[in-house]
């Protein structure tokens, strides 16, 4: 009895929200990683040889055989403005993400107007309106659509967009949500940087677009979240992000970063599941963001030594390469083309600049 009116205890329960779907949406562009390195060597042909050989194989051994773009290559080892190639970005982003999010429509069959919240992610470009506002008109959503866009949490922005989604609508009963996370790493290659942060970035990245569909429903189908939580690692905001400079987005990439995640693994994972009532045997999916080659290596020794592989997330660097905040959501669009046992547990992982760690517990 609160204030003279009965309540029961289901009202206080948290509502369910659960992924209705996931699309991925790539540039027209693409190229194998061998058809690459003659660009490569083109770019660094008044460098050192010795300096020029270590680069080809950094890019021969970052585990990624195919990558896609926003531009043709000639124009990614064409030295232009910042506002050129921020230009191209917008347009990019523009139609990709509206490809993606009409894609993961159709899959659920849902209608553009039916969508009470949309958060947008991207961080290799600026555009102010964001991008969530030319969604709105270009698809014809309702008009008190809530908006969020997020921008500078790089790679892991994509499972902050659905941590955020996911707050939204387990407050609001009935509601729909979209994330869609665009990005394109290739119009921040600098041309006149020789850091091993540019080399090993220029290495791994690719471009793409990816949409998740959620809903607080209670008829809607699909793997419903348990829990979501962040973990910030303190004094470590150098480990990794973009320096913005007269020629565009500059790279930040630790070579401590590998080393950092393993360092911090224990407390990301087994707390988190704790608090959710389960722990890592009882997980049998795990979604996680493919940084790149070293921290693939780094995750899956301490992911094997529980019993648990990561394939699908090596998979997804091989197809596309890293594709900053889209690709684990590359990884969970995976997920939905496979039969999985009602009761079977995932978990989302990824990391960005911060420092920081973003998880998601699943299940279906």
């Amino acid at each position: 009895m609160v204030l003279g009116v009965s309540v029961s205890v289901d009202h206080f329960k948290t509502m369910s929200v659960k992924i209705k779907t996931a699309a991925i949406q790539t540039p027209e562009y693409a190229k194998e990683t061998k058809d690459i390195l003659p660009f490569i060597e083109t770019w660094l042909s008044n460098e050192d040889e010795r300096f020029r050989r270590k680069v080809l194989k950094i890019f021969e051994g970052a585990n990624v055989d195919k990558r896609y773009s926003i531009m043709n290559p000639d124009l990614v080892f064409t030295k232009t403005s910042f506002e050129d190639k921020n230009k191209i970005y917008v347009e990019a982003a523009k139609k990709l993400s509206k490809n993606v999010l009409e894609k993961a429509l159709q899959k659920a069959d849902w209608s553009a107007d039916s969508l009470d919240y949309i958060i947008t992610v991207s961080c290799t470009g600026i555009m102010i309106p964001s991008l969530d506002a030319y969604l709105i008109n270009d698809l014809g959503m309702k008009q008190d659509i809530v908006r969020l866009p997020v921008t500078e949490m790089g790679c892991a922005a994509g499972i902050s967009g659905m941590i955020y989604a996911k707050q939204f609508l387990a407050a609001n009963p009935g509601k729909r949500a979209a994330v869609v996370a665009f990005e394109a790493p290739t119009a921040t290659l600098q041309l006149d940087d020789l850091s091993m942060a540019n080399m090993v970035s220029a290495a791994i990245f690719g471009d793409g677009a990816a949409c998740v569909l959620m809903s607080s429903e209670e008829e809607c189908d699909g793997p419903e979240i348990l829990g979501e939580s962040m973990y910030h690692f303190y004094n470590d905001t150098h480990m990794m992000g973009f320096d913005l400079t007269n020629s565009g987005l500059k790279m930040i990439l630790d070579v401590d970063v590998p080393e950092k995640i393993s360092s911090h693994f224990p407390q990301i994972i087994h707390p988190f599941l704790k608090d959710n009532n389960t722990s890592i045997e009882d997980v049998d999916h795990l979604i996680f963001h493919p940084g790149g080659k070293k921290i693939i290596q780094t995750v899956e020794s301490l992911f094997g030594e529980m019993g648990k592989n990561i394939d699908d997330t090596k998979e997804v660097l091989r197809l596309f390469g890293n594709m900053s905040s889209a690709t684990v959501l590359f990884v969970l669009e995976r997920m939905f083309q496979k039969e999985i046992p009602q009761g079977e547990k995932g978990l989302m992982l990824s990391f960005g600049p911060g420092f920081s760690a973003q998880r998601i517990l699943l299940q279906w």
